[in-house]
């Protein structure tokens, strides 16, 4: 039994690993070592590069191509192929969200919340006591702040809104 399980399990694996969604490169970008802007570049991605998309975080996708690998912004990647269409149009819908035939705008999840989890969500009041213990004191701000030699400003609140007929 334990070897049917074991075997099961390297199958699985395995199908997963090479069932890895494919995509192309929209544009030129660099790879980065981790999913953040001020990671370290660890390569480049040229537009119209073949690759695989191996995982996704946030506003980010972890892919392979036949150079290197890395995490690039998930806004720099075609999911499966570019077509022979125009693909000026193409990159324009993907930028103004109006792509496909019925002209739908989307938006992308880049909080890692999907629709399923926000409604999901329920209040919790020790996530809540969580949060707040988060805070610190105003000595302890100011003592930061002198550690890092940051300077006080002041600054002056906005001005009230004009009103137009008594109406904000």
């Amino acid at each position: 039994m334990k070897k049917i399980l074991i075997t099961t399990l390297a199958l699985l694996a395995a199908t997963a690993a090479s069932a890895a969604e494919t995509g192309t490169a929209l544009k030129n970008d660099s790879l980065m070592a981790e999913p953040y802007s001020d990671a370290r570049p660890v390569g480049s991605l040229t537009r119209g590069d073949k690759l695989d998309i191996l995982e996704k975080k946030g506003a980010w996708l972890k892919i392979k191509t036949a150079k290197n690998s890395g995490w690039v912004r998930l806004l720099s990647v075609k999911r499966g192929t570019l077509g022979k269409s125009n693909d000026a149009a193409g990159v324009l819908g993907l930028a103004t969200g109006r792509s496909g035939t019925g002209q739908v705008v989307s938006t992308t999840g880049v909080r890692g919340l999907s629709e399923e989890d926000l409604k999901a969500a329920k209040f919790s009041e020790d996530e809540i006591r969580k949060l707040e213990g988060n805070g610190i004191s105003g000595a302890e701000a100011q003592q930061f702040a002198a550690a890092g030699s940051l300077k006080p400003r002041k600054l002056d609140y906005l001005p009230a809104p004009a009103t137009q007929g008594g109406v904000q």
